[in-house]
Parts: structure tokens; C-alpha cells; sequence
């Protein structure tokens, strides 16, 4: 590799703030600067534009959105007074995982030029840069410091620079160029044999601890997990090209036998058959890297999705007459503390092809020794049996509560070890990633041989407090005789329609849907939109499924279990009207248009910019069309600064109320035609405690 190492991601602790604030821009402006460069390897403009895979973005929305992120989040923690650029900050926003709310419909982007993109990065640069220069620092960094939001958009565009590493593999050929930069092994030739190796019984210790770790780390690595992880066996090297090629050369891809039935699905849907990246050609097999066509490398890792890996560990079981399988995540941390890994040194290139210190590939199977084992960690991700669950104390770090939580659902898999570009928190040992399992990263896998032991119970039913909650709130029982309030609010709003054609409508801050299915009733055209992606997602799976689980707290660790139907609740005919998006109601794409009715029920009070998202709300209603707003009007500085309410407050000794303040942004684009009317409402938390609200509502109709 031409260029130097890639910094190392800060510690959180120190007795030097000044040189702790040092630390972190050099590791912001590397991060950054490297992400940019693996945009250099583009050959042509049409290659930012033309979508590598279909369930992608093109090239462009990933070289817009690590700095939109930044952005976001930063006014998000109140640390940015105004947007840079809003219309990219909404378009860049969403859209990376294969999610139910993802938008990936071109015909809704008219994307930026590349030059416009790389001038906005330049400004948030500067932006971030100056903010890294000024902010006060009080070592050591923990969730609640205001510098936790910086640490969190240089991790995020670390993982971004592997994802995008990705995508560029899988650009066309002729849309990408070679860079010294991202030079790939050139070192191969023919595996040894692989064999199994004992790996002894013992504990695996895993969770980091919020108040003495001193890394940087995502949600799901924190809480606590022990387990005691029985002896097996383990495949001493990844599964290299050649040892697959008899899986291949065998029929693996033909015989059903071998494959899941969600296996069996992608792999009829994709019509594969052999690895993705193996390229036949009538003189042998070839292999496609980044940015360029090689000869197979026989002794390489071979890369494929979890479906792959375990048909071929099926195939090995039926030929060897062994359990052969995946590890589980525990074990992986029992190999890797068994063969005595270290985290990535400090200073210089470490033992492992990881962290961009030697390539940017893949390289032999044997090259890098840990212990009697190699490649515990490098070179690829190792895809394991275990769904990513939570462990106990499990929370969301407010700033971003959709890293983790969509992918509770049983169909994303660990992946342990971290690959050859994984840098910064995806190589420590605590990293926890998790992908769908018909997904490709630079992964591979090697194999174990033995009894399964239990895994993780997968979480048919929503567990989280704050979602239960919500879940019950909006589909649940009726308490104290107060009727539900998200059907009341949406009953009240179609009674104000009377009958005004009613085409398409908007539920903003939907959480968890019912507003959206009853406004349904009578709207062919309902979109709920939450800043929440744990919201949506509630909104997605009852519209998929017509079905929740959730657990309900009955006192203390007591809890009890419901499901509830929209069936039941007589709406399961209007299913397919209604389609959920995660949004910002204050910075919304601009494909939100054209509504008759737009519902914002109790969410004035928790946005950041209240009059930001009333002043232009009327550009999203069509004329003649009703804004339906309801809310208890708790104005609270840790969702509202003091300065951004609309009321609840004294002016030049005055009381000033919302419906004053509402009446004051609102007025120019719209005439009061109802309320303000109370609506009572019931949030459970306990079997004997529960929130007894009331939310005023008003109905607006615009010129």
C-alpha cells in the first residue's frame, strides 16, 4: 500500500483534553479523506449514477450520505444551529439497508452532480472541522458528551467505506479504474489442506460497560452476555476458493438438498450458480476484486452470503458423515480468546489483513498465523449461525435508534473477525454486525464440527419497553373507559374532511401506525412517516403481517404477553393502502406532496424546530387541504430548545400559549375551521401505573 496507516480510533479516556481534541481531527480528516479516495476509483460520471445492484442506491447517494449524516446528527444533538444544505440532508438521509421503509424508487431523486456533492463534503469538513476545533472537552468522552455525536459519524463512515468498498466490487468493470491506493494482493497459489483443531471448553465474557469502556462502541455491544461454550472443533483457515470449488464442481448449487428454504429462495431468485464474485471464463476461473479481473486465487478466502456458507457445511456433513456447521457468535469469541488475538497494535501494521494495513483484498488463507489457528480476525467477516440479538441492558443511544433495533427480527446474522478494509470499531473484539443473510460484504466463513448448542430465542415478541408501550397505545386495551386515541384523533380528522375529496393523506409521526390505518378507512393513499425507524417499523410489520407480539411490564421483571390483529380491529382490508417511511418531519423529501389531509398527532412538542416544519408544511397540502394538529403541548428542552417553542411561556409579561404561537405561523397560509378541542389519552406502563393526558386539537384548512 502506497498510503499511510489509517488512524486507529481514538480512546474515550485521557488526562490530556487538548491533545485528545488533536487526536480526533486527525482521525476525522483521515477517515474523510480515505472515504473520498475509494470515490476516486470511479472511472466515468455515469458510474456514480448507475446502480451497482438493484437493491441499491447508485454510488452517489453513499458519497453524499456519511456527510449528511454527520449533518443530522449534529443538529439532532443541538449541536448545529441550521442545516448546511437541506435538501441533501433529506435525500442522503435514508436508504442504505434493505429495510420495509427504504425508498429506493429513482423516479423520487433528481440526484446532485458529483461536483455539487464533493463542494457540499467540503463544507461539512469545514463545518465539523471548526466544531472539533472549538467544542469543550471533558475526558472521559461517554454517550451523553457532545463530542459522542462527532465520535459517531467518523465510526459511521468507517462502516461505510466497507460497505461502499462493496458496491464498487459490484459496479460494472468498465465504470471503475485501478489506485495505488487500493492496491490488492498479488500473492497466491494453492491452500494447504484444512484441517480441524480442538478449541477447549470454557466462558465468554461479552458486553462493554457504558461507564469504564474506553472505546467507541454501537448499541448492541453494550449490556452483558456470559455463556459457557462446551469444546468443539473448528476449521483451522477460512474456507478457501479451492475448497469450495468441490462444493461447486459437485452440483451444490443444483441439489435442494443442501439449501434452506430461505436458501433455496435467493438462490432460485438470483438463478446462482457459484459464488458471486467468481467469474468463469473458457481458460478457468477468474476471480473480480475491487477494481479489477484476476486469475482465481486458489488460496484465498472464497466469499459468499450465509445461504452459501451453510449449504456448503450441509453438503460437508453429508459427505463426511460429521455435524459440520457455522459457529455461533459465543463460540467465535471462545476461538478467539482461546488463540490469544490482540487488538489492532497501535503503531504499525498488525498481524492480520485488517484495517487497510496491507491491501485492499483478500489474501492467502495461511498468511496470517494466530496461535496454532489463522484468520481468527482479517481478511474476511466470518458469518455465523447466530441471529444479532440484544443483551441484557440493551438501549438505543437516542442520536440513533435504528443502528440496531431493525435488525432484531431473526433475519440478520453475526458476522465476527472484520475483513480486510473493517477499521476503527469494526475491529475490536466487541464489534457486533449483522446483515441480511442473502447479503454480500467481504465474507466468508470457516466451519465447526459438532452438536449445535442453543442459540439466542429468536424475538417474536417485542420486548422493548418504550415500543410495547406505544404498541399497546396504539392497537391495545381501552383504559379507564378513554377511548383510543389514535383512532379518535384519525376518527376526527375524516369527520372535518366531511366531503372534500380525500386522495392522499400524511400521517406524520405515525409511530406505531393505527392513525394510518383508520385514516385508510377512506384514503386510497395514507403514508406514515416517523423520525423513529423502531416506529416504522411496528407500521411495517402490521401492514406485512396484520399481526404484533409485545410483552407488556406487569411489575418489575413480570411481564405479560399480547397479540393483537388488525383483523380484530376491522382493518385488515385497508392493509395495502397505507405504506410507512422513516422521515424527518422537519427536513421531508420532496416527493411528500399533493396531500389532502396531513395528521401531526402529539408531535409539534417533540420536534427540534416546530415553527420550521408549521412555516412549510402548507407546501405539502394541496389547496383547500386539512392540517390536523393534536398535542398534550409538553415542551421540553431535551426535544425542543427554549427558543424553538411555540408557547408555555411569558412574553413582555404576557402568557403565551401554543395555540397563540400556533396561530401566529400558522396564519398566513391557513384558517382555523375547528377546536381547539381536548382528546384524552392512556399510556400503560405498569399494570398500576399508567399516563392520563389530554391533547389539544386544532384543524387548519389552507387557502
Amino acid at each position: 500500500m502506497t498510503t499511510p496507516l489509517l488512524t486507529r480510533t481514538p480512546r474515550l479516556d485521557g488526562d490530556d483534553p487538548q491533545a485528545k481534541r488533536l487526536e480526533i481531527y486527525d482521525h476525522f480528516i483521515a477517515t474523510f479523506d480515505r472515504y473520498e479516495s475509494l470515490f476516486d476509483t470511479l472511472a466515468t460520471a455515469d458510474a456514480y449514477y448507475r446502480k451497482p445492484i438493484a437493491l441499491r442506491h447508485p454510488l452517489i447517494f453513499y458519497f453524499g450520505h456519511t456527510a449528511t449524516f454527520f449533518v443530522n446528527k449534529l443538529v439532532l444533538a443541538g449541536l448545529l444551529e441550521q442545516r448546511i444544505e437541506p435538501r441533501f440532508e433529506s435525500m442522503f438521509a435514508v436508504g442504505v439497508d434493505e429495510m420495509g421503509w427504504d425508498d429506493l424508487d429513482e423516479s423520487n431523486y433528481d440526484w446532485p452532480s458529483v461536483q455539487a456533492v464533493r463542494d457540499y463534503r467540503n463544507r461539512v469538513r469545514h463545518v465539523v472541522g471548526g466544531l472539533i476545533e472549538r467544542l469543550p472537552l471533558t475526558l472521559p468522552i461517554g454517550w451523553d458528551s457532545p463530542w459522542w455525536p462527532i465520535l459517531m459519524g467518523i465510526e459511521h463512515e468507517r462502516i461505510h467505506l466497507e460497505t461502499s468498498s462493496v458496491l464498487i466490487r459490484q459496479q460494472r468493470l468498465d465504470l471503475v479504474r485501478t489506485d495505488p491506493a487500493w492496491a490488492p494482493c498479488r500473492e497466491t497459489g494453492e491452500p494447504p489442506p484444512n484441517q480441524l483443531l480442538p478449541v477447549p471448553a470454557g466462558t465468554v465474557q461479552l458486553g462493554q460497560d457504558q461507564a469504564s469502556d474506553p472505546w467507541y462502541g454501537w448499541d448492541n455491544e453494550y449490556g452483558t452476555h456470559e455463556a459457557e461454550v462446551p469444546a468443539f472443533a473448528v476449521a483451522r483457515m477460512l474456507v478457501s476458493n479451492r475448497e469450495f470449488l468441490a462444493f461447486v464442481e459437485a452440483g451444490g448449487y443444483e441439489d435442494d438438498g443442501w439449501w434452506t428454504a430461505e436458501g433455496l429462495a435467493w438462490r432460485q431468485f438470483s438463478l446462482a450458480r457459484y459464488p458471486s464474485f467468481w467469474v468463469p471464463e473458457p481458460a478457468g476461473w477468474r476471480l473480480r476484486l475491487m477494481l479489477e479481473e484476476v486469475a482465481m486465487p486458489w488460496n484465498w478466502p472464497v466469499e459468499v452470503n450465509y445461504h452459501e456458507a451453510r449449504a456448503f457445511c450441509q453438503w460437508q456433513s453429508a459427505r463426511t458423515g460429521a455435524a459440520v456447521r457455522l459457529p455461533t457468535e459465543d463460540e467465535w469469541y471462545r476461538l478467539y480468546d482461546a488463540a490469544g488475538v490482540a487488538e489492532v497494535p497501535t503503531e504499525g501494521p498488525g498481524p492480520a489483513n485488517r484495517h487497510l494495513d496491507h491491501w485492499a483484498s483478500s489474501c492467502p488463507v495461511d498468511r496470517f498465523r494466530h496461535g496454532d489457528f489463522c484468520d481468527v480476525v482479517g481478511n474476511l467477516w466470518q458469518w455465523t449461525e447466530t441471529p444479532i440479538y440484544p443483551f441484557a441492558g440493551f438501549r438505543v443511544h437516542p442520536l440513533y435508534d435504528d443502528f440496531t433495533t431493525p435488525t432484531f427480527d431473526g433475519r440478520h446474522n453475526l458476522f465476527k473477525g472484520g475483513s480486510w478494509v473493517s477499521c476503527g470499531n469494526e475491529s475490536l473484539r466487541s464489534a457486533r454486525y449483522a446483515f441480511r443473510r442473502h447479503f454480500f460484504q467481504h465474507a466468508g466463513f470457516r466451519y465447526v464440527v459438532g452438536e449445535a448448542p442453543g442459540l439466542p430465542p429468536a424475538s417474536h415478541y417485542e420486548s422493548d419497553r418504550q415500543l410495547s408501550e406505544y404498541a399497546e397505545f396504539h392497537y391495545g386495551a381501552e383504559y379507564f373507559g378513554v377511548p383510543n386515541f389514535p383512532k379518535a384523533v384519525a376518527d376526527l380528522a375524516l369527520r372535518c374532511v366531511g366531503d372534500r375529496a380525500l386522495g392522499r393523506a400524511l400521517d406524520l409521526g405515525c409511530a406505531a401506525g393505527r392513525s394510518s390505518f383508520e385514516l385508510a378507512r377512506r384514503c386510497p393513499d395514507v403514508i406514515g412517516i416517523d423520525f423513529s425507524a423502531r416506529f416504522v417499523g411496528l407500521g411495517v410489520q402490521m401492514a406485512g403481517e396484520g399481526v404484533l407480539r409485545y410483552t407488556l411490564v406487569e411489575e418489575g421483571e413480570l411481564v405479560s404477553w399480547r397479540e393483537v390483529r388488525l383483523q380484530d380491529l376491522g382493518l385488515e382490508g385497508v392493509r395495502e393502502r397505507v405504506a410507512f417511511v422513516q422521515g424527518d418531519a422537519c427536513n421531508l423529501k420532496p416527493q411528500f406532496v399533493g396531500f389532502d389531509l396531513i395528521l401531526a398527532a402529539n408531535l409539534i412538542d417533540r420536534l427540534y424546530s416546530p415553527a420550521l416544519f408549521l412555516g412549510s408544511v402548507h407546501e405539502r397540502l394541496n389547496p383547500g387541504g386539512l392540517l390536523v394538529l393534536a398535542s398534550p403541548y409538553t415542551w421540553l428542552t431535551e426535544h425542543t430548545p427554549r427558543e424553538e417553542w411555540l408557547g408555555g411561556f411569558k412574553r413582555d409579561g404576557e402568557n403565551v400559549t401554543t395555540l397563540d404561537g400556533l396561530k401566529a405561523v400558522l396564519g398566513s397560509h391557513f384558517r382555523l375551521i375547528e377546536g381547539p378541542v381536548e382528546i384524552p389519552f392512556v399510556i400503560r406502563e405498569t399494570r398500576r401505573k399508567f399516563q392520563h393526558s389530554l391533547s389539544e386539537v386544532t384543524v387548519w384548512e389552507r387557502r
